[in-house]
């Protein structure tokens, strides 16, 4: 069962743990030719990567990554290109007083009752560690879609932590880069900080919403009924770790919204193409997209790793209290805004390489009239 990968034909399988010797992906289907090499995936790993600020696990990893095969003086050949990062600052030691007991809103009791085996190691394979895989895959993924798709560009921010939400009146994308929070209003950033610090300091945690989006994505892309695109994409994003929900465009909100509201009307542009009112529908429509942004959310719970005591068993059933010390990120939304952005690079190739291998060129275009 190929439980550990996913993908169509541009296919990502992840390996390792977070307390192993290394972890790394390997991604198979990348086209031949595009221009590749460890720099410039080790760009996005180092926006991943954790103890960058006082907001995030102060674990302390360089996230190398190193290519293994698939490449050739700096060109993808066509095969399976393996990428391994190792890891260098592991501390199991502080899993040892859990080691037979289970973390509460951890996977720590699901995988003992599916596996029977406990990974005490700071979760093992369920470690929010296995992301950097999905990112050293995205800095892959984002370069074959320069080359077939320059117009694509996938930028990802936070706009909730806890119940503290920006103002979208003062989206400044400026802002994103330029805060450890990813936050593209200054003023909710200041907030946030002094929101997580309190905190941080109390050993308690909180969770967030992230937005994803991806501009310049042709319309066409994705199939009816079992091929959508929003369904790739929404099991991608629900495939992150810590992720309790997904929404494309309007998502929820749209239950409140009349039919009158939530259509986006359609017009003819100037260029010859189709213009949209608005963007309800997150640039998605039956599953195909339209040309427009795709915009996607997905909300992060709370770290589950604190430092309150708990009430938890032990692998005996013996009734038990816990405290999971540590080194561990007061949000952990704050490290999935570069794994979501790796996920949509991720499925947008994969998608488009598959509108390829069915379709070839563009089909259905909308010229001056409809008729």
């Amino acid at each position: 069962m190929s439980i550990n990968s996913f993908g169509h034909l541009f296919r990502v399988t992840t390996w390792g743990e977070s307390h192993g010797p290394a972890l790394g992906a390997t991604v198979d289907g990348c086209p031949p030719g595009i221009a590749i090499d460890e720099a410039a995936i080790q760009h996005w790993l180092d926006r991943r990567k954790p103890g960058q600020n006082k907001y995030t696990t102060q674990r302390r990893e360089p996230d190398a990554v190193r290519i293994l095969s698939g490449v050739f003086e700096g060109q993808t050949t066509g095969t399976p290109v393996q990428l391994m990062i190792e890891n260098t600052d592991q501390r199991s030691k502080d899993y040892s007083d859990i080691m037979e007991k289970f973390r509460p809103g951890h996977a720590d009791i699901t995988y003992w009752q599916k596996y029977g085996i406990r990974d005490y190691r700071g979760g093992g394979r369920s470690s929010a560690r296995e992301t950097a895989s999905r990112v050293a895959a995205g800095g892959l993924a984002r370069a074959a879609l320069a080359s077939l798709a320059p117009s694509v560009e996938i930028q990802a921010y936070m706009v909730q932590v806890g119940p503290h939400g920006i103002d979208r009146e003062q989206f400044d994308a400026g802002q994103i880069e330029a805060n450890p929070f990813w936050c593209p209003d200054a003023g909710a950033a200041s907030q946030w900080a002094d929101y997580l610090d309190g905190l941080r300091k109390s050993g308690n945690s909180v969770g967030a919403i992230v937005e994803v989006v991806a501009r310049g994505v042709p319309a066409g892309l994705g199939a009816p009924i079992y091929g959508k695109l929003d369904t790739d994409l929404a099991a991608a994003m629900m495939s992150i770790n810590a992720v309790k929900g997904v929404e494309i465009g309007e998502g929820m909100a749209a239950a409140a919204l009349t039919g009158e509201d939530n259509a986006d009307e359609i017009f003819m542009g100037n260029d010859g193409k189709p213009v949209y009112s608005s963007n309800h529908a997150g640039g998605i429509l039956g599953g195909i997209s339209t040309g427009q942004d795709v915009v996607v959310r997905f909300a992060v719970k709370p770290t589950s790793s604190i430092l309150k005591t708990r009430q938890t068993i032990t692998k005996s059933g013996q009734s038990a209290e816990i405290i999971t010390k540590g080194r561990h990120d007061p949000c952990v939304g704050i490290r999935a805004v570069p794994v979501g952005e790796a996920m949509m690079a991720c499925v947008i190739l994969d998608h488009l390489l598959l509108h390829r291998g069915q379709i070839g060129g563009a089909v259905g275009e909308t010229r001056g009239t409809i008729g």
